[in-house]
């Protein structure tokens, strides 16, 4: 949690994002990714400062625990003085006691996005999916709470001005915009009316943006000229001199079938929705279709 303190811009975490969206895919799979569609409703998770401290906190975490399909899940809330915004118990359940900073005893309406957090570990617990080593884990606990329609929360809680700042989760506001703008993508919702801050308005058009790139890159038809170009001139080189050149500096990779790497060309390249490596023939306009969150990709190998 930023108090105060410099927030961090940009996107040094922007691999393991990646890698935590296809591992969700993976572990879900493509029908019950799908269930969360429909994002947490603003109304539905409010907090003001006349709701009752304890009761709201329970009410909010019970909503939480029902938007991720936790109905036998039961959250015990309470406040503490704490360094961090917010701990979990993980136990084996039914019960989970998730501790809240005393912060939040005055600034209640950021209860709900420290607990989409914490809820989002007991359920990637239950699921039995983590990454190796704390920092990982819990850019995949932020990427999987903004993933699953509750993360928005913890980009609203960013704001920032020239006398104070505060941030949550793990993720760069502009990260968090990225996975955001990924699932507004993927089920064609429009976030941009939730945000009471304008710095998480701001982060979030950032990582729309990032996100949009992800959809221009070669051998996909959107790609841009310069894309295009560099493409084309290192498939030059694989066709010349087989796949055992140079690595292209792009994201795609070409390979060759058949014994020592003589046979038709292939290129692998990232799925812009889930980031899966899809692989298909050098010849021309090609549809694929990715095995594991069904987009259909309009290509040109």
């Amino acid at each position: 949690m930023a108090n105060g303190g410099p927030v961090v811009h940009g996107y040094p975490h922007l691999e393991t994002v990646r890698s935590a969206i296809t591992a969700l895919y993976k572990r879900l799979s493509y029908d019950t990714v799908h269930t969360f569609a429909t994002s947490v409703p603003p109304a539905d998770v409010a907090f003001c400062d006349q709701d009752d401290l304890h009761m709201g906190a329970q009410r909010v975490a019970r909503e939480l625990v029902r938007h991720y399909h936790l109905p036998d899940a039961r959250m015990i809330v309470s406040f503490r003085e704490m360094e961090h915004a917010a701990s979990v118990e993980l136990a084996a359940g039914p019960e989970y006691f998730i501790e809240l900073n005393d912060r939040f005893r005055t600034h209640r309406r950021d209860i709900g996005a420290a607990l989409a957090h914490e809820v989002m570990h007991v359920y990637l617990h239950r699921l039995g999916l983590e990454f190796p080593g704390t920092r990982d884990n819990e850019i995949l606990t932020d990427t999987a709470a903004t993933y699953l329609g509750a993360g928005w929360l913890l980009l609203d809680a960013y704001r920032e001005d020239a006398a104070s700042s505060q941030k949550l989760g793990y993720l760069t506001p502009e990260e968090f915009g990225y996975v955001l703008a990924k699932r507004s993508l993927a089920f064609a919702e429009a976030p941009e009316t939730w945000f009471t801050s304008p710095q998480a308005y701001t982060a979030y058009t950032k990582g729309l943006a990032q996100a949009r790139r992800d959809e221009q890159q070669p051998p996909l038809t959107a790609a841009g000229w310069a894309g295009r170009r560099r493409y084309a001139k290192d498939r030059r080189y694989a066709q010349d001199h087989g796949a055992r050149g140079p690595v292209p500096v792009g994201p795609y990779a070409f390979s060759a079938d058949g014994a020592q790497g003589r046979g038709a060309l292939r290129v692998a390249f990232p799925c812009p929705t889930c980031h899966q490596r899809i692989r298909v023939p050098v010849r021309g306009r090609v549809r694929a279709r990715c095995g594991l969150c069904r987009t259909v990709l309009e290509c040109d190998t």
